[in-house]
C-alpha cells in the first residue's frame, strides 16, 4: 500500500498545504481560460480532452474534466490501492469549479488576442505554476496520471514514460478533430514549459555546481576548498582506464563564483587535472538548504 500523508487538521502544515491547493487550482483554472481553451490548445490530460470535448458538443470544460477525475479516481483506488488522498480529490474539484466559474465571470475571449504562440507560453508558465503549488502540498493532478500508473502497473514501463505517451495521444486527438497543425506545436509548448516550471517550482532556482577534480595535487586543492572557499568535499579512490595508475577524485559542491575561484587556483597548480562540471538541481545538507528545511516547506 502506498503511503499517504496525512496532516493534522488546521495545524499549520494542514491549512498550508490546503492553501497551496486553493492558490494552485486558481492559477491552474487562469491559465486554461485566459490562454488554453481559447486557442484550442490541447495540453493532454484529461482537460486536453474536455477542450476537445467543449469544441465538439458546447460542454463546460471543468465539468467535463470533472466527469473524467472522479471516475479514474474510483478506478485508480480499485486497482492501485488508496494512493490518491483527500488533498488530490480537493484539488481537482476546485479546479473544475474555477475553470468553469471563471469561465461565466471572464467569458471565452483569450486574454492575449491574435497571439496564440504567446499565449502558449503564458499558458505553460500559469499551468506550470499551478501544478507546482499543487504537487508541493504532496498531492497529484489525478487524472490521466491514474491511467499511466495502471497502465504500468500491468506493463511495468515507467509511469513518465507511459504519461508522455498517454497525452501525446491526447494531441494527437485535437489534431484530428481540429485539423489544424498549428495545434499540437503550440500543445507541445505548453506540455514543455509546464514541466520546466513545475520543476521550478518544486526544486527551486539552483546555481550551483557539482565538480569532480581528477589531479595529483589534490591536497592543494582540497585545502583550497576546506580553508578558502570554506566547503567540504569527499576523496574517491580510483583507478585509471588507460594505464592503471591509483587515481585520488574530488568530489566537491560550490556555487559560480567559487567555482570560477577554484578552476583558477587549478589551473595554476595543475593544468593538466581532469575538472568534470556538472549543474546541480538541488542540493541537499551541510552548508546548503537542509534536508529538514526541503521536507517541511
Amino acid at each position: 500500500m502506498a503511503f499517504i500523508q496525512k496532516d493534522k487538521v488546521f495545524s499549520k502544515r494542514w491549512l498550508i498545504n490546503y492553501s497551496l491547493i486553493v492558490i494552485g487550482s486558481f492559477i491552474l483554472a487562469a491559465g486554461f481560460v485566459l490562454f488554453i481553451t481559447p486557442y484550442k490548445i490541447v495540453p493532454g490530460g484529461v482537460y486536453g480532452i474536455a477542450i476537445v470535448l467543449h469544441y465538439l458538443f458546447d460542454l463546460p470544460v471543468g465539468m467535463m474534466a470533472l466527469t473524467m477525475d472522479i471516475p479514474l479516481t474510483i478506478i485508480g483506488i480499485r486497482i492501485l490501492g488508496p494512493r490518491f488522498g483527500y488533498k488530490t480529490v480537493v484539488g481537482f474539484l476546485l479546479t473544475a469549479f474555477f475553470v468553469d466559474g471563471l469561465t461565466m465571470v471572464y467569458g471565452s475571449e483569450p486574454l492575449v488576442a491574435g497571439e496564440p504562440l504567446l499565449s502558449s507560453v503564458y499558458g505553460g508558465v500559469f499551468l506550470g505554476i499551478g501544478l507546482g503549488l499543487i504537487f508541493k502540498s504532496k498531492a497529484t493532478s489525478g487524472g490521466t496520471d491514474i491511467v499511466a500508473m495502471i497502465i504500468s502497473k500491468y506493463t511495468k514501463l515507467p509511469v513518465g514514460q507511459l504519461l508522455i505517451y498517454v497525452d501525446s495521444a491526447i494531441v494527437l486527438v485535437g489534431l484530428l478533430v481540429f485539423k489544424d497543425w498549428r495545434i499540437p506545436l503550440y500543445s507541445l509548448i505548453v506540455i514543455f514549459i509546464t514541466g520546466q516550471v513545475i520543476d521550478t517550482i518544486l526544486q527551486g532556482i539552483n546555481y550551483d555546481k557539482t565538480l569532480f577534480i581528477i589531479s595529483d595535487h589534490f591536497e592543494e586543492i582540497r585545502n583550497k576548498i576546506i580553508n578558502d572557499l570554506n566547503r567540504g568535499g569527499t576523496f574517491i579512490e580510483g583507478k585509471g582506464m588507460y594505464n592503471g595508475s591509483d587515481k585520488t577524485i574530488i568530489f566537491t559542491v560550490v556555487n559560480r563564483r567559487e567555482m570560477a575561484m577554484l578552476q583558477e587556483f587549478i589551473h595554476q597548480i595543475d593544468p593538466k587535472a581532469f575538472v568534470t562540471v556538472i549543474n546541480a538541481n538541488e542540493i541537499l545538507g551541510e552548508g546548503f538548504k537542509s534536508l529538514r528545511d526541503k521536507v517541511s516547506s
